[in-house]
């Protein structure tokens, strides 16, 4: 990477305030959506290898909307009209979506339910539960990554201290070491009481996780009018439940690829792989 991560900007949309990271560029725009719990600044490895040909866009669906998990938590159409009313905002035009996980579903929700005009969509490991799922009440506690959302560790006294524990543990072992670097800088928060914590809280966290539930993505892929390309990792948790190789089928203009060796977490594993296949023939492609 050339450059640091520029700073976060922010856009009000109907009275909620929306924090972006903005990489200016003159080519078509791509705008990049993070997974649940996650943050926009582990996408720059891309971002960088993208601008100044291109317009980036990667905006912050964390923190913005504090939700209880409780009650429904953050439902990701909600989502997906923040990122109508943010590419409105910015006066983003058919841009590329480019979705990891929950990022994936958003771009469907957004594109195929509220009509967003795309001109590529990039679906990397996207949420697309079996079906019955979306017909299931469960608790906070009955939702296993909710659940572990919310036992999760959100205190430590610095990010040295941080470090250390990440680094022992197999969730980061495969990231690569600039993301991990990333993650330890933004990911991470100054308390006021003392230390650091989580910039994504597990509550919040949590939230989002619930929020998925609500809206059954299978028969929206039919309608998807733009080029779609399904990342998925081969070594993907998520393979045994979710078949991806069949929600590409279910796009008129779907392709699917394997990326051998890599997990669920692709863009914090392989950015470099990410970056150049929309650099390749993804940004060439018009809807």
């Amino acid at each position: 990477m050339d450059f640091e991560p520029p700073p976060m900007r922010t856009v009000t949309c109907n009275n909620v305030d929306i924090p972006y990271l903005a990489y200016d560029g003159d080519g078509p725009p791509v705008v990049l959506l993070h997974a649940t719990g996650f943050l926009p600044w582990l996408w720059h490895p891309v971002a960088a290898l993208l601008a100044p040909a291109h317009r980036v866009i990667a905006p912050f669906f964390g923190n913005h909307r504090p939700s209880d998990p409780r009650n429904g938590g953050l439902d990701w159409l909600q989502l997906a009209r923040d990122l109508e009313r943010l590419c409105t905002a910015l006066q983003v035009q058919d841009p590329v979506l480019v979705g990891h996980s929950m990022g994936g579903t958003v771009s469907i929700l957004a594109h195929v339910t509220l009509g967003v005009a795309v001109r590529h969509m990039v679906l990397i490991e996207p949420i697309f539960l079996p079906a019955e799922i979306y017909r299931m009440k469960i608790t906070v506690e009955e939702h296993p990554l909710a659940a572990k959302a919310m036992r999760r560790r959100n205190s430590w006294p610095d990010r040295e201290a941080v470090r250390a524990d990440f680094m022992a543990k197999p969730f980061f072992r495969n990231w690569d070491p600039a993301v991990f670097e990333l993650y330890i800088t933004f990911g991470i928060r100054n308390d006021p009481a003392g230390g650091v914590r989580l910039t994504c809280p597990p509550e919040q966290e949590a939230a989002l996780f619930m929020g998925g539930g609500h809206h059954d993505p299978w028969p929206l892929l039919p309608a998807v009018q733009c080029p779609t390309l399904v990342m998925e990792g081969e070594d993907s948790e998520n393979r045994p439940w979710i078949d991806l190789t069949h929600a590409a089928n279910l796009i008129p203009r779907g392709r699917h690829i394997m990326l051998s060796g890599a997990g669920h977490l692709i863009p914090m594993e392989r950015p470099g792989e990410v970056g150049r296949a929309l650099a390749g023939p993804v940004l060439s492609v018009k809807c």
